[in-house]
Parts: C-alpha cells; structure tokens; sequence
C-alpha cells in the first residue's frame, strides 16, 4: 500500500509564490525592442566634407559639441549618405602602452676632455634619447652620430644638442635628446659639459653618465583637440594662490578635458618657472552653456552649492638662453589635467598661474584640450567627387544604443587615412522626437509596479494565514 506525502505549508506557499513571481517578473521588466536609428529622430547633424579624388578610408575629427549634445557613451553617433547609414569605428589618440626601453651604454670614457660613449640602441625606429646624468648646474652639447655597426668608423651624423640644469637659477632640467625618426643600430654621442653661468665651478667625469632611456617614437604619441579656449585673464591676490593670473571657462557636461596649454604673446624671451592650480567646481542642472553657442570663457563665479571642487596642479616653465655657445631654448607649457567636474554637469574651471613676487606672465592665451577623438569610414562610391549623396554626421537621440559594426571589428587604426572636415553643428529641420509609448511600461508608470508588488506580499500573506489554519496542532 503507497502512502502519499501532504506537502508543507513551506512546499505550498512555495508552489503557489512561483506563478505570483514570474507575473512580477514579467511586468517589471519587460522585453522592449532597442529602438532603431532613423534620420528623423535625430536632434543635430553636421555635414562632412571628404578630401578630394577616391579614397578607402577617411577619418573625422569630433569636436566639443558632438559629446556636449550626444549621449554620454557617443551611442547615438550615426552616419548617414541619404537614408543609408554607413558603418564607422572610432579612435582615440594615446601613446604607445609599451613603457620607454633602455639602451646598454659601451665604450664610456673620456677623450680631449669630453665624455665620449657608445649606446647599443633597441631594434626599431625612435626619435628621442634621454640621458640619466647626475650632477646639477650644468650646460652640456651632445654631438651625436649614427652607427651601423659596433665597429663603423664613419657614421651619420645626427646633429648637436644642448642639455642642461639650472638648478642654481631656479629654472629646469633638460637631458633628451630629440632626433628625426631614426633606427641606426648604435649611436656614437660626443659630450662636453661645463659649469652653468651663475654656478661655482666643477668638473665632470663619466660616472655622471648613469643610464638612458628610449621612448616610443613621437608618432605613437597623443594628439589633443581644443575644446574650450579664453584669452580673459584678471589679476588677482588671495590668501590661497598668492598673487595670480586667473583665467575662468565654463564648459558643458560629458566634454573631457585631459590637457591645459598656455599659448605666450609672440616674442616672449622671459625664463620663468610658475606652478599652475586648476579648480573645476561643478555647477547646477540649470546652468548650462549652449555647446553650439558659446564654447569660450566665462567669469561668472561658481556656485558654491553645487559640488566638491576637484584641484589639479602643475607648472609651467620657459627657458631662453645663450651661454657658452648655442641657444638654449625648452618649453613646457602644457599640464596634464583629466577632470571629472562635468561628467554629468556643466562645470566652472578656474585656472590660476601663481607669479609670487615676480610679474605676471604675457600669456596670450589659454586652452582646454581632449585627446583626439575619431570616426573612421569608407565613404560610398562617388561621394568625394558630388556623384553621390553627401556624408552627414547626426547625433542627439538618446534612447539608442551603441551600433554594432563588422567594420569596426575588422578595423585596423594602423592603415593611412585621410582627413574630412566636420561642418559647423546645425538643427536637424526634419527632427522628430521618438514617440513616449516607446519608453518600457515600467519607466512610464513606475507606481504600477509598487502596487504590484504590495499585492504580491499581500497575497502571499493571506495564503500563509489560511495554510497556517488548516494545519493540526
């Protein structure tokens, strides 16, 4: 005789919560279609004017008012010939990810009091060499030839190149050497270095060549692109920055800003050396500058209330002179600054030059820069020479998603390209805004779902209160 098992109250509230769970399930999230891209439905567009004669593959530069009107992530970026879309793959500009390599120093020593030396070079292509000297207060010349071989006796001469510190002078410190891309096997470098002007005297040996190092090439590294710019400056004192050159720019949301570079008045000679503080704050939802209309300076002072300001600090140095032989002429008028302020709101950047007790520098300008930003493409058949549709760059439709291209996949950033100009950004006159109902149900009417959700619980609680009773003691 078979003995069938009742089931629990546990087993019971369970077998009857499932069914109850799915329907929440379903009604909380429910399959909404990714909405497809259509021409209409996008905000701006922008002409692209493609370079001249046929061509494979054509890069466009985007700007700072394609990221302050588009999605956060650029997923709503499409482009168009007519009504067909054409596929792309973006690029951003950076430097190589391999870190700088050493060279093995040979042969150090000295002749007719120089320090003479051979470097045993990487196996590819450079364009600069910097020397790890020790010692401080110097001027050295670099004369510097190219070997093919351990043992060539003749060589290429490569140039001569002035190295320095001015330590004493509260200036800078330049050991690189900069050449054109070069791959000779061995370099030959010939120095003489003397005490700097202002500086006791000393005398220098071999030992003060310590090592050196070989960056990437400069075509692996990073380009940047403007974004805002203002040659407004005041003068200003305060307990915190001293006496300083202020600039202000308010930029929009979603615009990177990764670099800030000083640009001197034409004909500055002055040797200086000044730390730099940028403060970005960020402002209010409601106060935003149009991207398409106003991308320059601002004075308005930040709202305090808006957000934890974000500091960045850095220097700026400009050394001129000429001792002992050539001019000794090193820029350094860029200042890395990656901020975060405008992520998801317009900030207000302040950018302070600290003069201390000197004057004021003649800083013509100063600028917001992003490392730069690419849409790369095939334009259609006959599109450079007018026999086709234009190509037009549309964005400004935020319920889309990234594309998904098989020419992006395939894309190879290291093949040549050619350059097309973005036009000016221009209303879409056609522009249509995606129909609400489009929105998932649960977006439209978040307060179903609660309600669902309280009767769910209540009538889990009214099946334990009976299954509770039917139960004997």
């Amino acid at each position: 005789m078979g003995f069938h098992k009742s089931p629990t109250n546990s087993e019971t509230i369970t077998t009857l919560f499932k069914p109850l769970q799915l329907a929440a399930l379903a009604f909380a999230f429910q399959a909404i279609p990714a909405p497809h891209p259509h021409p209409i439905h996008f905000a701006y567009q922008r002409p692209v004017t493609l370079p001249a004669g046929q061509t494979s593959r054509t890069c466009v530069t985007l700007d700072a008012p394609v990221f302050a009107h588009s999605n956060a992530t650029l997923s709503d970026l499409r482009l168009y010939t007519g009504s067909a879309e054409v596929p792309y793959a973006t690029t951003i500009s950076e430097s190589s990810l391999e870190p700088p390599e050493s060279a093995r120093i040979l042969n150090l020593g000295e002749r007719s009091g120089r320090i003479t030396f051979d470097l045993q070079m990487p196996p590819r292509s450079y364009t600069q060499v910097v020397l790890d000297l020790t010692g401080a207060n110097f001027l050295a010349t670099a004369h510097v030839t190219g070997l093919h071989s351990a043992d060539d006796k003749s060589g290429t001469t490569l140039g001569a190149f002035t190295l320095f510190d001015l330590t004493a002078q509260h200036l800078s410190r330049n050991t690189t050497i900069p050449l054109q891309e070069s791959s000779f096997p061995y370099l030959h470098i010939d120095l003489a270095v003397t005490p700097a002007p202002a500086s006791p005297p000393q005398t220098f040996s071999p030992t003060m060549v310590q090592g050196a190092q070989i960056p990437p090439t400069r075509d692996a590294q990073t380009l940047y692109t403007a974004v805002a710019e203002t040659s407004a400056f005041t003068q200003q004192e305060t307990p915190q920055l001293g006496r300083a050159t202020v600039a202000d720019i308010t930029i929009p949301a979603r615009i990177p800003v990764e670099r800030i570079t000083f640009t001197l008045a034409p004909g500055s000679k002055l040797n200086f050396s000044r730390p730099v503080r940028i403060t970005a704050t960020p402002q209010k939802e409601g106060v935003i500058l149009s991207a398409a209309k106003n991308l320059s300076s601002s004075l308005e002072a930040p709202d305090p209330a808006s957000g934890a300001p974000e500091t960045i600090t850095g220097e700026i140095t400009q050394v001129r002179l000429i001792a002992n032989g050539p001019e000794i002429h090193q820029e350094r008028l860029s200042i890395p600054a990656t901020l975060g302020a405008n992520l998801h709101a317009p900030a207000h950047i302040q950018i302070a030059i600290q003069n201390g007790d000197d004057k004021p520098l003649p800083v013509a300008a100063v600028r917001l820069e992003m490392r730069q930003r690419k849409l790369c493409f095939d334009p259609p058949a006959g599109a450079a020479g007018g026999k086709a549709e234009p190509v037009t760059l549309a964005y400004g439709d935020p319920a889309l998603t990234p594309p998904i291209y098989d020419y992006a996949r395939l894309f190879n950033p290291a093949a040549p390209t050619r350059p097309a100009i973005l036009g000016p950004e221009q209303p879409n006159p056609n522009y249509i805004p995606r129909p609400q109902q489009l929105r998932p149900f649960t977006e439209r009417h978040p307060e179903l779902l609660w309600v669902a959700l309280l009767a769910v619980v209540a009538v889990l609680g009214v099946i334990a209160f009976r299954s509770a009773r039917t139960v004997k003691p």
